[in-house]
């Protein structure tokens, strides 16, 4: 195992599928909202915090609005959609379109049981620019993941084909290929609207954490996702190569090796500086210098809510503005 290398835990005391709800659910009968954690009026999502009355353990429920289908506009525009005018104006009219309730679904992802480590997670927090030093990699980050990392049980029934097996759209022959991985599509996607199309990729290989685990022996696994992906996705969705963007985030939101594609017009979260590294850059970089990732400077943007926001903190690397009382002193006037 490489230096600064750390095996994914196989389980985490904290987290629990026991008592979950997902089973059976097939309505929000009994849920009650305890709190929004964050809103994007530009993304149309939202994240509430709750919990379910005859079930122990808190909530989250994530929503966000779906994109429009061309297929399903000749459905939309007929008499089962109403209209109820806002104004009207010479030629210009406004209107509020209410659509029959199977054309007007929200994407919905809910998290139960969830634990602190999820609410602080999906909470808006400021965020605060982070410039990681290898030192501090292995000084701070890589003991905070060996101590606090989300369990990766459900990224591991997907890989062992246990789970979600149905939406898996592609899977390497062998699953003793070093260098194999699957495709499986963003939950945030809808799996119809090319120009939101985002996936995953997820090598079968553990243990390879992010960008900076990666070696010059990781370059053929690496290539053959970034290939073989772009492959699949045109053969299967008629979108090619040219029109993806292919991208690995820093930090990632879970340690396991993973590669996002996603549409170039899709204005996906964390494709900014600071988050997103393309995958034909990571590739030339290690080729140019193997341990390119072992040993730069790779910056990001870290939530006070954030555990790792407080031990960067405490190595003197942030300050959490709301208690920083110099921000609150104004000049008085004289």
């Amino acid at each position: 195992m490489e230096e600064n290398q750390v095996s994914a835990p196989d389980s985490c005391s904290d987290e629990t599928v026991s008592s979950t709800i997902h089973k059976d659910l097939c309505n929000f009968n009994g849920f009650q909202t305890t709190r929004v954690l964050s809103e994007n009026t530009q993304a149309k999502t939202i994240t509430v915090l709750g919990n379910f009355t005859d079930k122990d353990g808190h909530a989250i429920v994530l929503l966000q609005k779906k994109c429009f289908v061309v297929d399903q506009l000749p459905t939309l525009l007929t008499g089962s959609t109403s209209l109820k005018k806002e104004f009207d104006n010479d030629i210009y009219g406004g209107y509020e379109c209410l659509p029959p309730p199977e054309l007007n679904g929200i994407s919905t992802t809910i998290i139960h049981p969830a634990t602190e480590k999820h609410i602080k997670k999906y909470e808006a927090k400021p965020s605060h620019a982070i410039d990681e030093t290898p030192e501090l990699y292995s000084s701070v980050t890589l003991p905070h993941l060996k101590e606090e990392q989300f369990n990766l049980q459900w990224v591991y029934n997907i890989i062992d084909g246990t789970a979600e097996q149905e939406r898996v759209v592609y899977r390497s022959p062998s699953q003793e290929d070093k260098d194999g991985f699957l495709l499986v599509p963003d939950l945030k996607w809808d799996g119809v609207t090319l120009e939101n199309l985002h996936l995953l990729a997820l090598p079968f290989a553990r243990g390879i954490l992010s960008l900076r685990d990666l070696r010059s022996n990781h370059v053929s696994l690496l290539k053959n996702i970034y290939y073989r992906g772009k492959e699949v996705i045109e053969e299967k969705y008629g979108l090619p190569g040219s029109r993806l963007r292919i991208f690995f985030h820093y930090q990632p939101s879970f340690f396991h090796l993973h590669v996002h594609f996603t549409c170039i017009s899709h204005e996906a979260f964390g494709i900014n500086a600071g988050k997103a590294h393309l995958l034909s850059s990571v590739i030339s970089n290690i080729e140019v210098y193997p341990n390119y990732y072992k040993d730069i400077t790779l910056p990001f943007f870290l939530k006070e809510s954030d555990n790792l926001f407080l031990k960067f903190e405490k190595n003197g690397k942030c300050k959490n503005y709301i208690n920083d009382i110099s921000l609150l002193v104004h000049d008085t006037p004289k």
